[in-house]
């Protein structure tokens, strides 16, 4: 007469334990870069918006650049997308957003360069069109 054992044997176990880790390191890995891109994105976004209000409504209206920019200057733009992920404001210390303003005379500036610091790629970068 057979007997038979139900329940699973010590190799079955540690291959599906084996299997979870592994899953599970695989999706924390994506969920990180996922994450990243996603912050990434947010920067490339809010340097975009910055642009376009700079080149379609301030450089036409004023016939120059500001010296600094500020959701005052640039009413237009979200004031939100001034702050980078980590809450800190264009051009301050340690901010992911800069603008470089170039051949001024007091408020009045010729041209400009802004820049954000990327995670995974180069700094995405946006000069002045005119």
């Amino acid at each position: 007469m057979k007997t038979t054992h139900k329940g699973f044997t010590v190799i079955e176990i540690s291959l599906i334990i084996v299997i979870a880790l592994t899953a599970s390191i695989v999706f924390f890995m994506q969920k990180n870069s996922l994450q990243v891109a996603a912050r990434d994105d947010k920067r490339k976004t809010a340097i975009n918006a910055m642009y376009y209000a700079l080149e379609k409504s301030y450089y036409p209206a004023h016939k120059s650049y500001p010296a600094v920019i500020n959701a005052g200057v640039l009413s237009n733009v979200d004031p939100e997308l001034f702050n980078d992920p980590s809450g800190l404001t264009v051009g301050a210390t340690d901010s992911d957003y800069r603008y470089e303003p170039t051949n001024c005379n007091g408020d009045i500036c010729e041209k400009y360069t802004l820049r954000s610091i990327l995670e995974n790629e180069s700094d995405y970068v946006k000069t002045n069109s005119n």
